[in-house]
């Protein structure tokens, strides 16, 4: 694990189409679905169909962004090297100070809901809810560790448990529903006394559960033949979560209400009570499996590509040199890794899941805002979707960015102002650096 003088510069690219497609699935279907489909449906009532249909297809045009901006600069750390190369310093930095900051505390969120859905499938004292997540984040940070095929074949254990309890979910209650009937919905009960405000805030936080492909670019350094290979598994990986999504969303609601399932993500577990409600024997323990191994998932996409960003930042100087090196065999950036594992390990203690989801959402937004404004900047040879698109994926994204509540945006902005003072003093230590050194003789 150690470094030496003749350490790798570049990570070596390990990853296929179909490698690159289940990172990418390993970091979009996890907290957001056991999560913020409720936390949506408590805002939107039954609208959260409508809203996970527009989440999906902003998120489409973001992902393409992202996608053609990755094949063109195949590099490891993602926005943050976009912003750089196609905008300015400052641009940059804050995408991914702010992708640093927001998918750390998902990846403690994530941590800290592993813990609490194995303490309550298990049965187990709830003052063991912490040490259990401070295990969880050791465990995945030895996983990442070790280069980039065991993380790999790790998450496609992990996500294969997963998909089977959500495809259980899906078949079971589309039978279940069969035989009883879809929810009886009147349309004094589609949320329009809610108003528009509510729709588009469920909008702003399902846009963070399709937020996978995002993942995949800050990979795309390990990834072969990039220009064909990263937009082939952004669009496999949301093809596939949005059919998952809408299957889950669609039984949810028939089964239980909007209502119900509002009230139940209070409690972090809304589809538990989907399962237990079908009355099928053992349903509800292997939603719990399925969230208990999603968390997990999330855990160890965050810890990887959040590793590979801080390489990035490392390289250009916004972070200490250190968290560049490499391992001896290219494989890992283990200071980078290590220093995440952390951070994640030190916000473990912090709480509210509406509150970190929401700032996540603040930070999803804003960094679609660039990626849309550096597609803009590719010339029409590396350009591979219209124009356009990166216009609707920039406004789109800002226009959002408004509806998130006004306590996270003075968050969010204070953040971005932190970061920024520290970029600036980081940007001036380097020039001191850089400067040549004059003889005193």
């Amino acid at each position: 694990m150690s470094a030496s003088n003749h350490s790798p510069q570049q990570l070596k690219r390990e990853l296929g189409w179909f490698g690159a497609t289940t990172m990418g699935l390993g970091s979009v279907i996890g907290v957001g679905i056991f999560v913020s489909l409720g936390l949506a449906a408590a805002l939107s009532g039954y609208a959260v169909i409508g809203a996970l249909v527009v989440a999906g297809i902003l998120q489409v045009a973001n992902s393409l962004n992202l996608a053609q901006l990755a094949a063109s600069h195949p590099v490891s750390g993602g926005i943050y090297e976009y912003g750089y190369k196609y905008l300015n310093r400052w641009f940059g930095f804050t995408g991914g100070w702010m992708y640093l900051l927001g998918k750390t505390a998902v990846a403690a969120t994530a941590a800290l809901g592993f813990s609490s859905y194995l303490i309550n499938t298990i049965g187990i004292s709830e003052s063991f809810l912490v040490p259990i997540a401070e295990i969880a984040v050791l465990g995945l940070t030895i996983v990442v560790l070790g280069g980039m095929r065991r993380s790999k074949a790790a998450t496609t254990v992990i996500l294969s448990v997963t998909l089977f309890s959500l495809f259980f979910l899906i078949i079971a209650g589309g039978f279940v529903l069969s035989q009883r009937g879809f929810l009886t919905v009147t349309f004094a009960e589609i949320d329009l006394k809610t108003g528009l405000k509510n729709f588009l805030e469920s909008v702003a936080l399902l846009f963070v559960a399709y937020n996978g492909p995002a993942r995949i670019t800050m990979l795309g350094e390990e990834i072969t033949e990039p220009r064909k290979n990263i937009p082939k598994a952004v669009l496999i990986t949301l093809a596939i979560t949005t059919v998952i999504y809408v299957g889950v969303a669609l039984v949810s609601l028939g089964t239980i209400g909007a209502k119900a399932l509002g009230i139940a993500s209070e409690q972090a577990a809304p589809l538990e009570v989907v399962a237990q409600s079908l009355g099928i024997p053992g349903a509800k323990t292997l939603l719990a499996i399925g969230a208990i191994t999603a968390t997990l998932s999330v855990l160890l996409s965050v810890i990887l590509g959040l590793s590979r960003l801080l390489l990035a930042m490392g390289r250009r100087g916004d972070m200490p040199k250190l968290v560049a090196q490499l391992n001896t065999d290219g494989t890992t950036p283990y200071w980078a890794v290590i220093f995440i594992s952390i951070a994640i390990g030190l916000l473990v203690l912090t709480g509210d899941v509406k509150t970190t989801w929401s700032l996540s959402a603040f930070g999803s937004l804003w960094r679609c805002g660039i990626v849309g404004l550096a597609a803009l900047r590719l010339s029409d040879e590396q350009r591979l979707y219209p124009v356009w698109m990166s216009w609707f994926a920039f406004l789109s994204g800002l226009f959002l960015a408004f509806w998130i509540e006004w306590q996270v945006w003075l968050i969010g902005v204070g953040l971005i102002g932190v970061g920024l003072g520290w970029h600036f003093v980081a940007f001036k230590l380097n020039e001191r650096v850089d400067l040549p050194q004059t003889s005193s003789d």
